[in-house]
């Protein structure tokens, strides 16, 4: 028995440019905030950044070829600021001539190309002037926005904006486990405030420049909180993740402005409204054609007894609140397995979010992956968390949220962020000595998944 997906369910799988271009400094690229950071002793596992990371600046032939071979039809991707503009303002040709080929070699695989403009890259020369902690940081994306659109548009249809601005602004500018590795509660909120601003003002320039067929979106990351209790305190230990991790960006997005508790929440901060002008609400809302969800485990939260006491966690806006150890099975980056939680902010988002349709537009896991001596990859462990979690999108939809489509992460093992290269999400694993890809059995799986447009019933 299988469980069937809707006719024309978009399947794809996901990358970053960060995460696999490497050839930092080719045609001209700029440094970008990931550099920088990277560079940082004691930042980065292992110490190393996003070079060569998978050479795919040089190899892209051979992914889009991997695509193909899985038969995948969708791609998404990001197009790196610091290559199309190195410093951040100023046009490098040699760089849009790289996105060029790239788009044109997946629509000669039938592959259908889904462009992010900003997947956490920010030139360093924009950080410099402050970063997003910078308004014009909100005309300065809006530029490199139309830029690309004008270079690509006639060929690419689907663009999202922005990729997790609750990483980028708050890992980035609160926690600093992200780049530009800043540990300011109030700058992260101020930082996510203009990544919306930048959001709204970009998908309104792209609409105006008048493409029919274009499809705008944001990519947001969602963590649904789990409380062990339904007493009023475990409730608004719920509330409160939810509202600063979840409804702070989807909120606004959707036309509803911030949610008034999230100001209670931060008010101590003193940040966040004097960051907000007079129509901001209504530019962050530009319409959008699909919300993208990326998903991969949820958040445990406990109550404190006194609510101003510090969280364990260090986001803004956590007083009162405690984030508990995850519960098994886990992932090895230590993330919780729990597909239900995908099938209740599905539903949830679908709600929500009224006649705006769904994209799971990230969805996976890293586990340690098994190289036999002749060179198969099994990786059952990630096998077993696609269909599970493919499982939970089918009950999503038959609970009728409004899903359109499934894009795994990642197509190929990369440069994991702050983790390295310790981390492999990829449905392809890279041999990061020789660059030798080779597709897993969680590849296969899914290859087969997008073949039947269905998964196997549990």
């Amino acid at each position: 028995m299988e469980h069937v997906f809707p006719t024309g369910f978009l399947w794809g799988a996901a990358t970053a440019a960060y995460q696999i271009e490497g050839a930092v400094a080719a045609d001209g690229r700029g440094p970008s905030i990931w550099d920088t950071f990277a560079a940082v002793p004691g930042a980065v596992l292992g110490g190393v950044g996003g070079d060569p990371a998978c050479d795919h600046f040089h190899r892209h032939r051979q992914d889009v070829e991997l695509l193909r071979e899985l038969g995948l039809p969708a791609y998404r991707f990001s197009t790196a600021w610091p290559r199309v503009m190195p410093d951040g303002r100023t046009v490098e040709p040699r760089g849009l001539a790289f996105y060029d080929r790239l788009v044109d070699d997946l629509l000669a695989a039938g592959v259908r190309p889904l462009v992010t403009l900003y997947h956490w890259d920010l030139p360093q020369a924009l950080q410099d002037r402050g970063g997003w902690c910078d308004r014009d940081l909100v005309g300065r994306f809006t530029d490199y926005a139309c830029t690309v659109h004008d270079r690509l548009g006639d060929r690419v249809a689907d663009w999202t904006t922005l990729n997790e601005p609750f990483c980028s602004a708050f890992l980035g500018y609160g926690v600093g486990v992200h780049a530009p590795g800043l540990s300011d509660a109030g700058a992260a909120l101020v930082a996510a405030h203009h990544h919306l601003l930048a959001h709204g003002a970009a998908a309104r320039a792209l609409r105006e420049r008048g493409r029919p067929g274009d499809r705008l979106s944001i990519v947001l990351n969602f963590s649904p909180a789990l409380a062990d209790g339904d007493d009023a305190a475990h409730r608004d230990a719920a509330r409160r993740f939810d509202v600063l991790h979840n409804r702070f960006f989807l909120d606004p997005v959707l036309g509803r402005g911030y949610p008034q508790d999230l100001f209670a929440d931060v008010a101590h901060l003193a940040a966040l409204e004097p960051a907000i002008r007079d129509g901001d609400p209504a530019l962050i809302a530009a319409p959008v054609d699909w919300i993208g969800v990326n998903y991969y485990a949820p958040t445990r939260v406990a109550p404190l007894a006194d609510l101003r006491a510090p969280s364990n966690c260090p986001l803004p806006g956590l007083r009162g609140v405690d984030v508990l150890p995850p519960r098994g099975p886990l992932t090895s980056m230590g993330w919780e397995q729990h597909p239900e939680s995908l099938t209740e902010l599905l539903v949830w988002l679908g709600e929500r979010c009224g006649p705006v349709p769904l994209v799971v537009a990230e969805n996976g896991a890293a586990f340690v992956d098994v190289v036999d001596p002749d060179g198969r990859v099994r990786d059952v462990g990630r096998t077993r968390y696609l269909a599970e979690h493919l499982r939970a999108v089918h009950a999503a939809l038959a609970r009728g949220a409004d899903v359109r489509g499934y894009l795994a992460w990642s197509l190929l093992d990369n440069f994991e962020w702050s983790f390295g290269y310790t981390q492999r999400f990829g449905l392809v694993h890279v041999d990061f000595d020789t660059q030798r890809r080779t597709v897993k059995d969680s590849g296969r799986f899914f290859a087969e998944v997008v073949a039947r447009n269905a998964v196997p019933a549990g």
